[in-house]
């Protein structure tokens, strides 16, 4: 089920995560291949950066990206509070011009 899921965007992604909202407020725990995150620990930070360099496999997410050159990267709808959301506001756009940097220097997912 995991696999299909990764494989959402957009609205039907935002849907399907909602039914786990719940849960997630409540045990703070990202699950993923069978392992537990905990978000709280380095590990979880860590796993989110090797999905994103994955994601970063694809032309079109890094066409994307480079679009955007240097600009400082927001994300209006997104949550603040970590105890909200898998990925903060400030996690999500941080991680995407970290990655960006990374890319423009020359490295290669």
């Amino acid at each position: 089920m995991q696999i299909e899921v990764c494989k959402l965007v957009g609205l039907q992604a935002k849907r399907r995560g909602q039914s786990r909202n719940r849960a997630w407020k409540t045990r703070q725990t990202l699950w993923w291949k069978g392992i537990a995150y905990k978000r709280d620990i380095k590990e979880y930070q860590d796993l989110l950066d090797r999905l994103y360099d994955a994601r970063a496999t694809n032309p079109n997410f890094r066409a994307a990206l480079f679009a955007t050159s240097n600009a400082v990267l927001t994300h209006s709808i997104g949550k603040k509070k970590k105890q909200d959301t898998v990925l903060t506001e400030q996690e999500l756009c941080s991680r995407l011009m970290k990655l960006r940097a990374k890319l423009k220097s020359g490295w290669i997912p």
